[in-house]
């Protein structure tokens, strides 16, 4: 892979913040101006595929940094917060805690011989094939999202 963790999880984190705004500015129209709630669908269509995007981007890059749970966590949770996302970043990037490349190698390490770790390594040596499958993924979530309809829904 060229693009190294840090490149990656910068770009989710940038595009889940822009469509945090797309979200709120169709939130506002829809209440100032009264827009069509097809907008409104796309804008947060758009934001849920974007979230969902960061959120696997973030596992993934966490799994490579071999982040502790709970700044895994943390990078999750942020992008509920409005515009989160991209302070987070630089915040890893300033403590550079987004060094590095992806680990496709083993090392002496005792945590590079879990089965989990080397099926990592293997999916990392395979960008194209761990693409397809966090395509495969996120979309499938997506359209499962989708069928069960908006969150203020769920318990009606």
């Amino acid at each position: 892979m060229d693009a190294k963790p840090k490149d990656i999880f910068g770009t989710f984190a940038r595009i889940e913040m822009f469509t945090w705004a797309m979200l709120i500015a169709a939130i506002i129209a829809r209440e100032t101006i009264g827009i069509a709630s097809n907008v409104f669908f796309i804008a947060g269509a758009t934001h849920g595929f974007a979230f969902m995007g960061y959120a696997t981007t973030a596992v993934l890059v966490a799994v490579n940094q071999r982040w502790p749970m709970g700044r895994t966590i943390l990078a999750v949770a942020l992008a509920i917060v409005p515009f989160a996302t991209y302070p987070f970043d630089r915040h890893l990037e300033k403590n550079k805690l987004m060094d590095g490349e992806w680990r496709i190698e083993g090392t002496k390490d005792p945590r590079d011989n879990t089965w989990f770790d080397k099926t990592f390594r293997w999916l990392i040596f395979r960008p194209i094939l761990l693409i397809l499958l966090l395509i495969v993924f996120v979309v499938s979530l997506f359209m499962f999202l989708i069928w069960v309809g908006p969150p203020y829904q769920w318990g009606s």
